[in-house]
C-alpha cells in the first residue's frame, strides 16, 4: 500500500491545549503503583519519589498518536514502576545509593510502535523486500496472502449494530472455513473485495452463533463490548477484583536465593540469572526482551512445529538466544529437563493449559525447584486473564485484536474516530503494554525470590492492561478535537472493517508527517545480526536508572537459530555505552 503524504496543522505543542503527557504520566503512574502495592515489594516503592518523566525534544510532552486513550502515559508510568523495580534489585546486588530513575517519553512512544519501526538494513515491516530476510515461520499459510491475512478482523454479523472479531491469524483456514468461506481464493486480490466477501460471511451468524462455532473449532475471537457491556459480564466482574498484575507464592519451602556471584560488579541488575521464554507472537516475548535488557539470560524456546509471525522476531526477539525444542518429542523434552535445571524464570504466554499439558504446571515446577533447592518465577501472560479466579473467560485462546475488542478499547476508538462502530487502534500498543506490565510482575517475583525464598508466581493479561489504560479515561474533548484535525484526513475515513495493518500503516504516516523527530537516527540503536545477515535497528529503551546499564548485548535473531544451551553465548557489551 503507498500512502501519499498530507498537510496537517502543526502538532500539539506543549501550552496550546490543556493536555501533558509529563503531567499524565504522573498521575498514571500515582494510580498504578497505588493500586499494585500489595504485589510489589515495600522496597520498589521506596523509589517512587526518584521517578523523573522528561523529553529529548521540544515536542516530546505532545500526545503523538491519533487515539483517544492514553497509551503513552500508561506505558510511561509502567516503565517507571519498573525502573523501581531495577533499582531495588541493583540495591541488594551491590553497594545502596541513591538512584534517579528517567523515562523518556519519545522512547516509550517509539516503543509502542516498535514493530514498525525496526527494519533490516532500511528495510521494514511495510517493505515487501523485508519478506525474504525473515525466514518463514508463517506454517499454516495464515500471512500468505491478503484474504488469508483479513481472516483476522472485526465484522459485523447478522445483527445490526453487532460485532465480532474473528482471529484467524495463525491459522486462516480453520477461521475461513467455520463461516463458510474457502480456504483459498486465488481470484480475490482487491482489499476491498476481500474484506466485503468475508463480512458477508460474517453477517450471516449472530455474535452468539459465532461464539459457538469458535468454541467448536477451538479458534480465538469474541464478541465487540463497549467497556459498560464488559464490565457487566460474568468475566468483567471477576477481573474487577484483581490488580494489573498478581504476584502469589507458589511454595515457600526453599531458602532465599542470592543472586550470581561476579568477578566485577554487575553492570546490569538481572546479569547471571536464566530465563526460559516459552511464547509466541508479541506480548509474552516482550516480557523476555525487557528482562534481556537488565542483562538476564533470555533463552526463547519455540517449536518448529508451531506457527509464528515472521516478522514480530526481529523485534522481539533482540537481546536473547533462540531455539527449538517440540516438547512432545521424548529426546527434546530431555534437552528442554537439563535447560530446566538451572533457569530460574520461566515465562508462559501460551493459552492457559497448554503448558500444564506437557507436564509442567507451575505446581509442578514449584516442586522440582524445591529437589534443587531453589525456587523459581513463573510469569504468566495470557489474553483474558482471571485464571487464578476462575473466571469465565479464563481458558479462552486470544490476542491483543481480541483484548481491545472485548474490553471496550475498540469501540472508544471508533466513537474517537466520529463512528457509531468500533475500531481496533493502530499499532500492537496493548501488546507492548502488557509486555511491560509482565517486566514489572516478573521483576517483584525475582526480588522476593532473592529475599524472601520460596517459588512465586506472576500473572497479567492482555484485558488487565487494557482495562488500567480505560481506567486513566480518554483525553479530554479539546485535545481530541486537536487530534482529529492534525492527523491525516486519511486515518478518518477508516472503518469497522479495516485491517490492523492498514490502520497502523495510515497512522504510522501520519505519525512520521506530525512527528519525525520519533523516526530520527539517534532514536535506534544498530547493531549488525549474523543470524539475519544485515544490520539491524530498534529502538532505544525509555528507561535509566542510575548506576546500572539497561540494553541489549546481542541483536535479534530468527526462532530457533542457536543451540539449546547456557554455555558459550556471545555478548557485545559495547551496544550497552553506543
Amino acid at each position: 500500500m503507498t500512502i501519499k503524504p498530507f498537510k496537517a496543522a502543526p502538532p500539539l505543542r506543549l501550552g496550546s491545549t490543556p493536555v501533558s503527557v509529563i503531567a499524565g504520566s504522573k498521575d498514571a503512574f500515582r494510580l498504578l503503583w497505588k493500586s499494585t502495592e500489595t504485589e510489589v515489594p515495600d522496597e520498589f516503592l521506596q523509589y517512587v519519589e526518584r521517578v523523573v518523566f522528561r523529553t529529548c525534544s521540544k515536542l516530546g510532552d505532545a500526545v503523538c498518536f491519533p487515539c483517544p486513550l492514553r497509551e503513552q502515559e500508561a506505558v510511561a508510568a509502567i516503565k517507571a514502576l519498573e525502573g523501581c523495580a531495577a533499582a531495588a534489585i541493583a540495591d541488594i546486588r551491590g553497594p545502596r545509593r541513591e538512584r534517579e530513575i528517567s523515562v523518556t517519553l519519545e522512547h516509550v512512544a517509539s516503543l509502542l510502535m516498535s514493530t514498525y519501526v525496526t527494519n533490516i538494513d532500511g528495510l521494514d515491516k511495510c517493505s515487501p523486500e523485508a519478506k525474504e530476510r525473515i525466514p518463514d515461520t508463517d506454517l499454516n499459510q495464515a500471512q500468505s496472502i491478503l484474504y488469508r491475512r483479513l481472516s483476522a478482523g472485526l465484522y459485523e454479523t447478522k445483527n445490526r449494530g453487532e460485532y465480532y472479531h474473528i482471529h484467524g491469524s495463525l491459522d486462516a483456514t480453520k477461521t475461513l472455513e467455520m463461516i463458510g468461506l474457502p480456504a483459498f481464493n486465488p481470484d480475490l486480490t482487491d482489499y476491498h473485495d476481500c474484506v466485503d466477501t468475508i463480512e458477508r460471511a460474517t453477517k450471516r451468524f449472530s455474535a452468539a452463533e459465532l461464539e459457538k462455532l469458535n468454541r467448536k473449532h477451538r479458534q480465538a475471537g469474541a464478541p465487540v463490548l463497549t467497556s459498560e457491556k464488559y464490565r457487566k459480564t460474568a468475566h468483567g466482574r471477576a477481573m474487577a477484583s484483581l490488580p494489573l498484575f498478581t504476584v502469589k507464592p507458589l511454595s515457600m519451602n526453599t531458602p532465599p536465593v542470592p543472586f550470581p556471584e561476579s568477578a566485577d560488579k554487575p553492570s546490569q541488575c538481572l546479569q547471571g540469572l536464566r530465563v526460559i521464554e516459552l511464547c509466541r507472537v508479541i506480548a509474552g516475548p516482550a516480557i523476555g526482551r525487557s528482562l534481556a535488557a537488565h542483562g538476564a539470560s533470555v533463552l526463547k524456546i519455540t517449536s518448529s512445529k508451531l506457527p509464528d509471525v515472521p516478522f514480530f522476531q526481529l523485534d522481539v526477539n533482540t537481546g536473547k538466544h533462540t531455539t527449538s525444542l517440540h516438547l512432545k518429542d521424548p529426546g527434546d523434552v530431555s534437552i528442554f529437563e537439563s535447560l530446566l535445571a538451572t533457569a530460574d524464570v520461566i515465562i508462559d504466554g501460551y493459552r492457559p493449559g497448554v503448558i500444564a499439558s506437557l507436564g509442567y504446571r507451575p505446581e509442578d515446577l514449584a516442586a522440582k525447584a524445591a529437589q534443587r533447592g531453589r525456587g523459581i518465577v513463573y510469569v504468566v501472560e495470557d489474553c483474558f486473564g482471571g485464571t487464578e479466579k476462575g473466571a469465565e473467560w479464563a481458558g479462552r485462546p486470544g490476542w491483543q485484536q481480541i483484548a481491545d475488542c472485548v474490553t471496550g478499547v475498540a469501540w472508544e476508538q471508533g466513537r474517537f474516530m466520529g463512528l457509531n462502530e468500533p475500531v481496533v487502534p493502530p499499532f500492537p500498543m496493548s501488546d507492548y503494554g502488557t509486555g511491560c506490565v509482565g517486566t514489572v510482575a516478573a521483576l517483584s517475583g525475582i526480588y522476593r525470590r532473592a529475599t524472601q525464598g520460596g517459588s512465586w508466581i506472576c500473572r497479567t493479561s492482555l484485558t488487565q492492561f487494557d482495562t488500567f489504560l480505560l481506567s486513566l479515561g480518554t483525553y479530554p474533548a479539546a485535545v481530541q478535537d486537536q487530534l482529529r484535525r492534525e492527523h491525516d484526513p486519511q486515518f478518518f475515513k477508516l472503518r469497522h472493517y479495516d485491517s490492523v495493518e492498514e490502520i497502523s500503516q495510515r497512522a504510522l504516516c501520519s505519525v512520521k508527517y506530525l512527528h519525525p523527530y520519533l523516526f530520527a537516527d539517534h532514536m535506534m540503536q544498530k547493531a549488525y545480526s549474523e543470524a539475519y545477515g544485515g544490520r539491524v535497528s530498534w529502538p532505544r529503551g525509555p528507561l535509566k536508572v542510575d548506576g546500572i546499564k539497561i540494553g541489549h548485548v546481542r541483536p535479534a535473531r530468527p526462532n530457533g537459530y542457536d543451540k539449546p544451551t547456557w554455555d558459550g553465548w556471545e555478548s557485545n557489551e559495547t551496544l550497552l555505552d553506543a
